[in-house]
């Protein structure tokens, strides 16, 4: 009669006690790691790993980290990718964050050992960065600061029909802000808005005038839009404050995108408080930016909203390193000279080909992303595999998230950093290795 294969389990505890696991218990806590060991068991108990590799296959089955998330390669083409975690944080930030996980002074001044101001550093980096602000503050994302400002604003909201958008995952804008207790006054007609509807809007009542970039869809033929400069003069002697959100988070002009509109000119313009998102075309964390006029900020700051919708002193960290430290990921990406692309692409696809792998270096246009600038293509390059890589690359030990066109998986190189090029083809390779 043979054993009872339960006696060939590994005891639980003499798992745990292994050095190996021990010190991953103290990396990423013990119930994670006894988890991964009563799963590897079941496998023992099933015939699938051999009692004395139950060690061996519970360290390959232990995440890096104690989060669930997993770092990914990019190779989409899509630079801000929100499914992707919109953009990559620099090195320089991805310290900052190290350097605040820890006990710091975000609200303390250690001059004279009193409280000082929240943030201070990252609001004069921000300040430094768009000189035509006054004042700035940050909250956790830009609807954050869109419902901070309806909601410190109060009465009633003028804003033009074409407008009132819909900012992905089924949220829209009228929405949110009728959520804040906003009364809307609307504006104009889908297509066209004139200055004079603005100015036959504006009443006792009025709260602001709110512009929104509609930043993921274009309307094209018999329209008319009321700039920001006009919309300034319109205002010009009412008090109305005059709002607007340009979502993308691009602080100056940007060669690559002309029709991508900044904080910097909006503001230059005759915005009083213009709204972004720190997470896109900035390249930082995500966070709400709110900029211009010292009166309007220091109104939102007191209001009691922005105690609720503050961002954390990591986020602050992140944020000042994306301003005054190296150029952040994104803005690399944005900036890539497509001739760069496609010498990348011959170079991965030579090596590929090289390991017997069907690879073609070929010419792709790539996008912005992050709800900005949807038809304006970024032309670049990506290395052509066989269908049948685009699963397993996805599901491999380090992820690799291409696409599929005709019939073909494609990464493309626009989202990639020249730094990770490397693990690109080793992931590739990984997977036809497993083929062999």
């Amino acid at each position: 009669m043979s054993a009872d294969p339960r006696r060939q389990v590994p005891r639980t505890d003499t798992l745990l006690a292994d050095p190996r696991l021990a010190a991953a218990g103290e990396r990423l806590g013990r119930a994670l790691v006894k988890g991964a060991v009563q799963r590897v068991q079941q496998r023992v108990r099933a015939g699938e790993v051999a009692p004395d590799a139950a060690v061996d296959a519970v360290v390959a089955e232990l995440p890096g980290t104690a989060s669930s998330l997993r770092p990914v390669l990019n190779a989409t083409g899509v630079v801000v990718h929100t499914n992707l975690g919109r953009a990559p944080l620099s090195d320089a930030a991805a310290e900052a964050i190290a350097a605040a996980t820890g006990t710091t002074d975000v609200e303390l001044d250690l001059r004279t050992g009193r409280r000082g101001p929240r943030g201070e550093a990252a609001i004069a980096a921000l300040l430094a960065a768009v000189p035509a602000a006054e004042a700035a503050i940050v909250v956790n994302n830009c609807a954050a600061a869109l419902a901070l400002v309806a909601t410190a604003l109060g009465g009633e909201l003028v804003i033009a029909r074409g407008e009132l958008v819909e900012i992905g995952d089924g949220f829209r804008i009228p929405e949110l802000l009728e959520s804040t207790g906003a009364r809307l006054r609307e504006v104009g007609t889908t297509n066209r808005v004139t200055g004079a509807d603005y100015r036959g809007a504006l009443g006792p009542d009025t709260g602001a005038v709110l512009k929104v970039h509609p930043s993921n869809f274009v309307v094209r033929g018999f329209t008319r839009a009321v700039e920001v400069d006009e919309l300034a003069a319109v205002l010009a002697g009412t008090g109305v404050p005059l709002v607007a959100d340009v979502g993308s988070g691009l602080l100056r002009p940007h060669p690559v995108l002309p029709d991508e509109p900044d904080l910097q000119t909006t503001l230059a313009a005759g915005a009083d408080l213009v709204l972004a998102s720190g997470d896109k075309l900035l390249g930082g964390p995500q966070a709400g930016l709110v900029l211009g006029r010292a009166e309007l900020v220091q109104r939102l700051r007191r209001h009691p909203l922005y105690r609720a919708l503050r961002v954390d002193k990591t986020t602050l960290a992140a944020l000042e390193a994306t301003l005054r430290g190296p150029v952040p990921p994104v803005q690399q990406m944005l900036a890539a000279d497509v001739e760069g692309l496609r010498a990348r692409a011959r170079a991965l696809a030579a090596r590929l080909s090289g390991a017997g792998i069907d690879a073609v270096a070929v010419d792709a246009e790539s996008r912005v992303g992050g709800g900005g600038a949807p038809e304006h293509p970024l032309p670049g390059a990506a290395v052509s595999l066989p269908r049948e890589f685009a699963e397993p690359l996805r599901l491999g030990a380090r992820p690799v998230v291409g696409y599929v066109e005709d019939d073909r998986t494609l990464l493309n190189l626009r989202s990639v950093l020249p730094t990770a090029d490397d693990a690109l083809a080793d992931a590739v390779l990984e997977v036809a290795g497993t083929w062999t």
